[in-house]
């Protein structure tokens, strides 16, 4: 993968980067570029602070996905530091089972081109086929 170095993209362009990652399968390569040390992450209520944290959570998620079926992204709202991605997700998790769901994603970068905040709204009722 080619090297990016993130404080020289648009938030728009590291939108873009980090969702590709993600819909490419990167996902923890794409945290560990685009999320900063002192991340806060808040997640349905849930706070959680710190990279070392959140990368727990999202190595949780991988490597227990059992069955990919769908990423998408639906929209995308950009400003000048902040960005809000709407995500649609369809998998099987081996301790959560079969998930379908929205998730939006508000995310406030920083100036070294890093999440430094990041909100996350889960619809967690299953979508219609």
């Amino acid at each position: 993968m080619r090297k990016i170095d993130p404080k020289k993209l648009s938030v728009q362009e590291r939108v873009e980067k980090l969702n590709d990652m993600i819909l490419g399968g990167h996902i923890l390569e794409a945290f560990e570029k685009f999320y900063a040390d002192d991340v806060v992450r808040k997640e349905n209520d849930e706070a959680v602070v710190g990279k070392n944290a959140c990368r727990l959570q999202e190595e949780n998620l991988v490597t227990g996905i059992t069955a990919f079926r769908k990423a998408n992204v639906k929209n995308v709202i950009i400003g000048e530091k902040v960005s809000v991605v709407e995500w649609e997700f369809d998998f099987c998790h081996e301790e959560w089972g079969d998930r379908k769901y929205t998730h939006i994603a508000v995310q406030q970068w920083n100036c070294d081109g890093q999440i430094i905040n990041e909100l996350i709204y889960n619809n967690n009722k299953n979508l219609e086929q």
